[in-house]
């Protein structure tokens, strides 16, 4: 054997001990792929509603489209209303026929399916949106949501008269969780003593139950509402009933003129254009984008009439304190519904203890269906 065959054999050898150190330790290995050019990509987008939803959905095609214009030459597809089961399978497999090199999963409930349709088709790249689960080919991408989140609680704090906060929540699943206590712990660190109660849709999409939910607890004597889901049906209800109340995924004050306080919101064009740009240039690898005030990719809706420039000045100044890298939002002491301490005094939630968590914060009225 000569020198140069040693040599080889060594790196090989490095290569595989190497492989199996990172496979141990959880890290994935890059899509070995080559440069894509833009046109050839046709990024294709699986919509858990219609676009025309006013909240979610609506939102991703406002970045699609953004995107769209970005990158000369990109020409994207969308399926709207794409059910979270076996059905999203023969959907994604059609964009995958179709040429569509980078396709991105717009909901949580997909995610198993994700994974079966990548191994049927490696050579395309798949973006699921809020989940947890990656592969070789597939990587995972959310917004730090929480922080805009926690910023309109604290309006809704200084906002309610009787301390009894309303919230219209999707699914109990951990994404909706933390934003609940995201937006709990807003709310407390302005007015500790007020409540937030819950009611669950177990649906992101059903306008008249979720205007439905909003009246109940208005009638239960909540003055603010927020809300999960993906319609401005509860923004609606709000505006019928003068009932202030936090909007969700775009500016709702066009649902509700006179009682829309602000809203988190997102930009997913902030998400979508560097996943562009890395299968363009042959970079992409599977990892988890979690991003968040920083980068742009969640924000805060402006402020509607009624909101005092006393709060507007406060929550401004917490919010450049996230963006500037301070996210404290989940720092102790934090208690749980119980009363008991879940996160000591000067101790930080993980984020894996924040993308998991399972449990209600001190102040929420609600139980977490199991």
């Amino acid at each position: 054997m000569c020198k140069t065959s040693k040599r080889k054999s060594k790196s090989n050898v490095f290569l595989f001990v190497l492989c199996v150190v990172c496979a141990a330790l959880g890290f994935t290995a890059p899509v070995l792929a080559a440069q894509i050019p833009v046109e050839q990509i046709n990024p294709g987008y699986i919509y858990i509603g219609p676009v025309g939803d006013g909240g979610w959905t609506y939102m991703q095609d406002m970045g699609r489209q953004a995107v769209d214009k970005q990158f000369s030459g990109l020409k994207s597809a969308i399926v709207e209303s794409v059910e979270e089961g076996p059905g999203s399978v023969a959907v994604m497999e059609r964009l995958a026929r179709q040429g569509s090199k980078l396709i991105f999963a717009g909901s949580f409930g997909y995610m198993d399916f994700v994974q079966d349709v990548a191994k049927k088709y490696p050579d395309t790249i798949f973006m699921h949106v809020s989940g947890y689960k990656r592969a070789e080919n597939v990587g995972t991408m959310m917004g730090r949501m929480y922080q805009p989140r926690y910023l309109s609680g604290i309006v809704a704090g200084r906002m309610t008269k009787s301390g009894n906060i309303g919230y219209v929540a999707a699914h109990p699943i951990p994404e909706v969780i933390r934003m609940i206590n995201a937006f709990t712990l807003g709310v407390r660190s302005v007015n500790p003593t007020a409540t937030v109660k819950v009611i669950w849709l177990f649906s992101w999409f059903d306008p008249g139950k979720e205007k439905e939910a909003a009246k109940a607890l208005i009638e239960s004597g909540c003055d603010v509402l927020g809300m999960h889901a993906d319609t401005g049906a509860v923004a609606q209800a709000c505006e019928e009933t003068k009932t202030y109340v936090v909007g969700y995924n775009n500016d709702m004050s066009g649902f509700a003129p006179t009682m829309h306080l602000t809203a988190p919101v997102w930009n997913w064009e902030k998400l979508f254009a560097p996943i562009i740009e890395q299968v363009r240039d042959g970079v992409w690898k599977s990892e988890d984008i979690w991003w968040g005030l920083k980068e742009g990719a969640v924000d805060l809706a402006p402020f509607g009439a009624a909101v005092p420039e006393d709060v507007r000045k406060s929550v401004n100044e917490q919010k450049a304190r996230i963006a500037g890298g301070d996210d404290f939002i989940f720092t102790g002491p934090i208690k749980d519904q119980k009363g008991e301490v879940k996160v000591a005094e000067g101790s930080k939630m993980s984020d894996a203890d924040i993308w998991s968590m399972g449990w209600f914060v001190e102040g929420v009225l609600g139980e977490i269906p199991q």
